[in-house]
């Protein structure tokens, strides 16, 4: 917390927190226009964001792509906001909906989680069919071959496929990239999201970033909001105690 504030006591990086508002996923390059200051500030400053977990990166290509992050300002809003200043839940609530928008064009949700494990767990907990089964409710099935197809199936033995896709990138065990769409659009390209696995090792620890890309609109944005954050809880369980949670996170109802 005390880096969050910290963050956010500067003005310049209060810009950078705006601008990524205004237009989520930017380049250093991008960012560095209409400020100014010299790049290397620029990356500096970038630099403490991303240490108060207030900025998110992810890697495309040669491109590094930098995305606000609204959980640590969620966290201000519960500890130092809620029990103070109630009349004012629903305004709050707003700015952070806007807070969490990616491009106006084509919404994309990008989530950050911290797990005690290895990138090879981590990877095997993502592709292996009989661990998806285990937290997640579904099979996905592949040999996660560049260009390979993959499929998200039921457990309940039916065999049938929630979401299918395509695998466009499988960097083992570092990075994971494939389409999403549901079945009955399969052929329809223009009609397939897109999702990143981002897989980085420090110390003990594994970051995973998820960015779920290129979704229709803003509901079903609403919807992968809650689904991944579910999911992904579900997998650290997994990983670091050797079961899921005891109830299916998705299951809690929202309010």
């Amino acid at each position: 917390m005390d880096k969050v504030f910290k963050a956010l006591a500067d003005e310049t990086r209060r810009r950078l927190l705006d601008r990524l508002h205004e237009n989520n996923g930017q380049t250093l390059g991008e960012l560095c226009e209409r400020i100014d200051m010299a790049r290397q500030s620029v990356t500096q400053h970038l630099a403490v964001l991303e240490a108060a977990n207030l900025v998110s990166t992810v890697r495309r290509g040669r491109e590094k792509l930098h995305y606000l992050n609204p959980v640590p300002l969620h966290e201000i809003q519960e500890r130092w906001i809620d029990k103070f200043e109630r009349p004012r839940l629903s305004a709050l609530g707003a700015v952070k909906r806007r807070a969490e928008e990616a491009m106006a064009d084509k919404p994309a949700f990008v989530y950050v989680t911290y797990i005690r494990s290895t990138p090879e767990k981590v990877w095997e907990a993502l592709t292996d069919a009989d661990l998806t089964a285990a937290y997640w409710g579904h099979r996905n099935v592949s040999d996660w071959r560049t260009g390979s197809r993959w499929e998200h199936v039921r457990t309940d033995g039916s065999g049938i496929a929630d979401v299918v896709g395509t695998v466009v990138e499988s960097e083992r065990p570092t990075r994971l990239v494939t389409t999403w769409a549901s079945p009955d659009q399969e052929d329809q390209p223009d009609r397939h999201s897109r999702v990143t696995f981002d897989i980085r090792p420090h110390a003990d620890i594994v970051r995973l970033t998820v960015t779920h890309e290129d979704l229709d609109d803003e509901g079903e944005r609403a919807d992968v909001a809650t689904g991944w954050p579910a999911v992904l809880s579900n997998l650290k369980s997994l990983l670091e105690t050797g079961s899921p949670l005891p109830q299916e996170p998705w299951q809690v109802p929202a309010s």
